[in-house]
């Protein structure tokens, strides 16, 4: 009997031990609609479908592979296109993936998103989750209804993603078509085809090669728990807006902008963030308000450099969407110009 009681410890030892070693990372997936929970009356209908018609569980459930690499649970937080996203739903957003990660039996956060604004929103969350966990974006060019749908797949990955302890401490990620990509630089550049999300000057993190993440690279800017950003006890965010430069740009839309009370303008300038006679007026009287404005580029890429003879703070290499969540988030933090700017030179 003796006997039999060790070894009955013994193999009930060994499969712990197994069991523990057998053990799935735990990833919860946010939802917020788009694309990739989009539906359509037809399978080759790609355009014209209803954002976000489908619930969390039904992505999760349409993708059975997902539970060979992690223990997953899943959230509804909108339903909604990603043209709807609000200040609003990101900071929610952002608490409670705060909330999530504080929690030691949650490994990752992935969040499904609509693909028209996903290089604000992961960037929002790069600047104020307060983890070295994994937080990973994903969506879909394609409808769930689509044939070769790539939503499923873009999902599994980001989970694997999620789940994997080499993804920690790169700030927030975005997956999609095979590629990570840093939520600093990765942004959309076509309206309509698969690979749509590059980082054009930067280039991706890595890649995935049979269904395993391979990194290559990682990003030097300040982001998650390197951050000074904490919005945890916002309830509102400031009211920033963009105002486009173009030939003949009215100055009326500086007047519109100080009117309605904007804490912050970012302006898209021509070339290298040059700015006209009209705006540099406009800019002025901004100014006098006391609001901040920061100058991006239209071109899509490359460095707008600081230059006395502009007006404003420049916005780096930072698209003027990008430009936007930044500026946004350091007014919660400053309203001093000189560390604004240096926010935009390290974030």
């Amino acid at each position: 009997m003796k006997f039999k009681a060790v070894a009955s410890s013994i193999l009930l030892a060994f499969c712990c031990s197994g069991f523990a070693m057998a053990k799935l990372s735990h990833v919860v997936i946010l939802a917020t609609g788009g694309t990739i929970a989009g539906s359509a009356p037809s399978d080759t209908q790609t355009v014209g479908y209803k954002a976000g018609a489908v619930g969390i569980d039904t992505l999760i459930n349409a993708v059975p592979a997902i539970k060979n690499v992690a223990q997953v649970d899943g959230e509804q937080v909108a339903n909604i296109g990603s043209n709807e996203i609000t200040s609003d739903v990101i900071l929610k957003l952002s608490n409670r993936v705060n909330e999530l990660l504080a929690r030691d039996d949650v490994d990752g956060v992935v969040i499904t998103h609509g693909t028209d604004t996903l290089d604000e929103t992961p960037y929002f969350l790069n600047l104020t989750v307060k983890s070295n966990k994994p937080v990973v974006f994903t969506a879909a060019m394609r409808p769930s209804t689509a044939i070769s749908a790539d939503g499923p797949m873009n999902l599994l990955e980001a989970v694997t993603l999620a789940a994997d302890k080499n993804a920690a401490g790169r700030g927030v990620t975005v997956v999609l078509n095979d590629r990570i990509g840093a939520a600093r630089f990765v942004t959309k550049t076509n309206a309509t085809t698969i690979d749509t999300f590059k980082a054009p000057e930067q280039g991706y993190l890595g890649v995935f090669v049979g269904g395993k993440p391979q990194f290559e690279t990682r990003s030097d800017k300040i982001n998650t728990l390197r951050s000074v950003f904490d919005v945890r006890s916002l309830k509102k965010l400031p009211q920033v807006v963009i105002i486009y430069g173009y030939q003949d740009d009215p100055e009326y839309m500086w007047d519109a902008a100080i009117a309605n009370h904007a804490d912050g303008i970012i302006y898209v300038g021509t070339g290298a963030g040059s700015v006209s006679k009209r705006s540099r007026a406009g800019i002025e009287k901004a100014e006098k308000k006391g609001i901040i404005v920061v100058r991006t580029s239209r071109t899509g890429s490359g460095v707008v450099p600081e230059d006395s003879s502009q007006p404003g703070l420049v916005g780096d290499s930072l698209n003027p969407a990008k430009a936007r969540i930044l500026l946004m988030t350091a007014l919660t933090e400053t309203r001093d110009p000189k560390l604004i700017q240096q926010y935009f030179h390290q974030y």
